[in-house]
């Protein structure tokens, strides 16, 4: 009897003596420092290839109609003030000049005889007016005329570079129509094309670094501010159009140079911020990055708390996310796998952080 009691009991001792199952680990995550490496990008992180191009360019045209008999001017060919650039057919101008003279010449003929049959008192002070009157508008046409036959004549008003030939001798040209593009002497800009999912990014002001790679790559490079974006986009290559001005450049620099702009820095000074797309967490609405917060424990395998961070994302990009407002240098942030954790968490942390 006593021996069946003692086989009863073992397995109740046996249950008891079961060990409680060990704990789970913390999950081991990958993490990267704020502000190091590929986080701490200028602008968008990328370079942009683009061309010297003046910071004014206008067009030349001809401010009376007519056909195109004579053009002295090449494209790159440097020009300055008052120099002719080209010629049309006078004829008709100077035929239109010179009935406006004969209608005038008449005009002051009948004016002084006029004032004779007035000093007579054969004729009323308001003849005597209305002659005067006609002689007015008479000289006033005679001289558009003139002036209109002198337009025949295209000159340059200011010293610059032709850029590009519009229109030929023999072709017949609009009033206004372009004839030539030149870009006038001054300030020299690098213009260049950004993307639509960058665009975002940049903001008038923003620091530049521009490269000519005719200099060669031992040169050193300018010094540039993004002066302005446009806001619409080209409807062919869907980028937007921006121009950097440069400091203390050779206003004579030539026209048509390629050259790589790098942009440093943003327009308040600092550097934007561009985490892995990985690394952020879709809350709603609202973007957001788990921080890591840690108690003075070392960093190789420590255990630290995750906590949820939310950010404001300027543009989405191949390199990753802008991100404009909610993180500072330094901070230390998850890297990947951010859709398994939850606020407080404890996470181990890989011996080497991504993005050192």
């Amino acid at each position: 009897m006593r021996k069946a009691t003692l086989v009863l009991l073992l397995p109740l001792f046996a249950a008891c003596s079961t060990p409680e199952p060990p704990a789970v680990p913390p999950k081991l995550v990958r993490t990267l420092i704020v502000g190091a490496g590929d986080t701490a990008n200028s602008g968008t992180g990328r370079s942009y290839s683009g061309e010297v191009r003046a910071r004014i360019e206008t067009t030349l045209g001809f401010r009376i109609a007519g056909k195109i008999v004579e053009r002295r001017a090449d494209v790159g060919q440097a020009v300055k003030p008052g120099q002719v650039l080209a010629r049309l057919d006078p004829a008709d101008a100077t035929l239109q000049a010179t009935q406006a003279e004969a209608q005038r010449a008449l005009a002051a003929a009948d004016l002084a005889r006029t004032r004779d049959l007035k000093a007579k008192n054969f004729v009323s002070a308001a003849a005597l007016d209305a002659r005067e009157t006609t002689l007015k508008a008479a000289e006033a046409q005679a001289q558009l005329s003139k002036n209109q036959a002198s337009y025949t004549t295209l000159v340059a008003d200011r010293a610059g570079v032709i850029g590009q030939v519009l229109a030929e001798p023999g072709q017949v040209v609009a009033v206004g129509q372009a004839v030539f593009r030149m870009a006038p002497d001054g300030d020299r800009e690098i213009a260049i094309a950004i993307p639509e999912g960058e665009v975002a990014a940049f903001k008038p002001g923003q620091a530049a670094e521009v490269s000519f790679w005719s200099a060669g790559s031992a040169a050193k490079p300018l010094a540039g501010r993004l002066r302005e974006v446009s806001p619409v986009a080209d409807p062919v290559t869907r980028t937007f159009a921006a121009r950097i001005s440069l400091k203390d450049v050779d206003p004579l620099l030539p026209l048509g140079m390629t050259a790589t702009v790098r942009f440093t820095g943003t327009a308040g000074g600092g550097k934007t911020i561009v985490v892995p797309l990985a690394a952020v967490f879709q809350q709603g609405d609202q973007p957001a990055v788990w921080k890591v917060v840690r108690s003075g424990t070392p960093e190789g395998g420590a255990d630290a708390t995750v906590t949820l961070r939310r950010i404001t994302v300027a543009a989405l990009t191949d390199g990753g996310a802008v991100v404009s407002e909610g993180l500072s240098g330094g901070e230390q942030i998850v890297a990947a796998g951010v859709n398994l954790l939850t606020a407080g968490e404890k996470v181990r942390i890989a011996a080497k952080a991504a993005g050192k």
